[in-house]
């Protein structure tokens, strides 16, 4: 059975680690946490790339919907509330921002 291909290359090697139980129950958990598999999320902290919380991925994704909303009211009312809005937009901004932050920090602890 053929492995799956990432990028141009396929999976084709594979390797063995030792490790104790508890590590790797951590392991299995934080590529739960992360909504990747273990190989997947074992890949991208060895080779420093970036993890964030499959939560937080959710959470970015909604907070530019609103964003987006924000900005249609904005729009249809003429610009009425723009203090308002822009304070809005600021903040879902740097919200968005500390999480991208905090899923590139994931691993470095």
């Amino acid at each position: 059975m053929p492995f799956a291909v990432v990028g141009d290359e396929p999976l084709d090697a594979m390797i063995s680690v030792r490790m104790s139980r508890a590590e790797k129950q951590r392991l299995v958990e934080d590529a739960d946490f992360a909504g990747l598999s273990v190989s997947e999320y074992a890949r991208r902290r060895i080779f420093r790339r970036p993890i964030m919380a499959a939560t937080d991925a959710a959470m970015i994704k909604e907070l530019r919907r609103l964003g987006g909303l924000i900005k249609h009211i904005h729009n249809e009312s003429k610009g009425t509330y723009s203090a308002e809005m822009t304070a809005a937009l600021r903040a879902v901004r740097e919200y968005i921002e500390e999480l991208s932050a905090k899923g590139r920090a994931v691993g470095d602890d």
